[in-house]
């Protein structure tokens, strides 16, 4: 199954039509320059000067939706260079239903299994782009994101919950098929580039055997049509068009960083999602 794509004509900037059409045919587009590598060195700056402050690497519970909680993260979900490139795939009305950082410490044994975004994820529909942001350089050495083209044009496949102990993923969920390895390919990606890549794709990552970090900050975007098909409503952020269909609740802004506020309704977010994605889970 696949996204159902804009026409050429309808698309946001000229070379959103090459993006869609490369995102039809492989279930993945990279590498796309959205910013600066000066810039993404800002965000890497913020990120660990944040870090800094509270004496120690970011917390685990912040890693989820962190753009409920920091301006600079509430404003790149919403980067026109990011919009503009998932505008062409997905449409004019896009929300974000969650962002996630994912950072391997440097000569750090943890990784992604093999696995698809849509496994527990629990939308009406499998029209979900994930724009992954890197902040440092992502390569072999320290784990990019490897994938399987094409495999989007697959529907759901078996997994089970390993509950690895290294493994990254919030069950260590990981594909109960056998993964054609040969097939897959590597997306390194520069600071300030991201890759684009959709629900359905088998993609995994191997740890970082660098001595720097390797930070990424994935954004999973949704047209306004898409429901949560399992659990309670959920919450989104409109960040371009408009909604008309109201299926989710609609996410602040944060007023500042960490404000008091914000950090009571991410909690708050975060509880009503980790019992969506754990639904159905053995939990010790």
């Amino acid at each position: 199954m696949t996204l159902t794509m804009n026409s050429p004509q309808t698309s946001a900037k000229p070379w959103s039509t090459d993006i869609a059409a490369r995102f039809q045919r492989d279930g993945y587009y990279a590498p796309a320059q959205v910013m600066s590598p000066g810039e993404a060195a800002e965000y890497r700056r913020r990120l660990e000067a944040f870090e800094a402050s509270q004496g120690r690497r970011l917390p685990p519970q912040y890693h989820q939706k962190a753009h409920l909680l920091f301006t600079w993260l509430a404003d790149l979900i919403r980067r026109p260079q990011i919009l503009d490139a998932v505008e062409s795939v997905l449409g004019p009305n896009l929300l974000v239903w969650s962002t996630s950082f994912f950072i391997k410490e440097a000569n750090d044994p943890a990784y992604v299994s093999w696995h698809q975004d849509s496994t527990y994820w629990g939308l009406s529909a499998p029209e979900v782009v994930t724009a992954w942001v890197a902040f440092s350089d992502s390569n072999h050495e320290n784990g990019c994101l490897r994938v399987v083209p094409g495999t989007h044009t697959m529907d759901q496949v078996e997994h089970v919950d390993t509950a690895g102990e290294n493994n990254m993923l919030t069950r260590g969920q990981e594909i109960a098929v056998k993964v054609d390895e040969s097939t897959a390919v590597e997306l390194p990606l520069r600071p300030g580039e991201m890759s684009l890549h959709h629900i359905r794709l088998f993609h995994n990552s191997q740890p970082n055997q660098s001595n720097d970090r390797r930070i990424g900050f994935a954004i999973r975007y949704i047209p306004t049509r898409i429901s949560q098909a399992s659990g309670g409503k959920s919450t989104a952020t409109l960040v371009r068009g408009t909604d008309q269909y109201r299926h989710f609740e609609h996410e602040p802004r944060p007023a500042f960083d960490m404000a008091p506020e914000a950090i009571a309704y991410h909690a708050e977010v975060m509880r009503r999602q980790k019992e969506l994605l754990y639904k159905g889970a053995v939990q010790e």
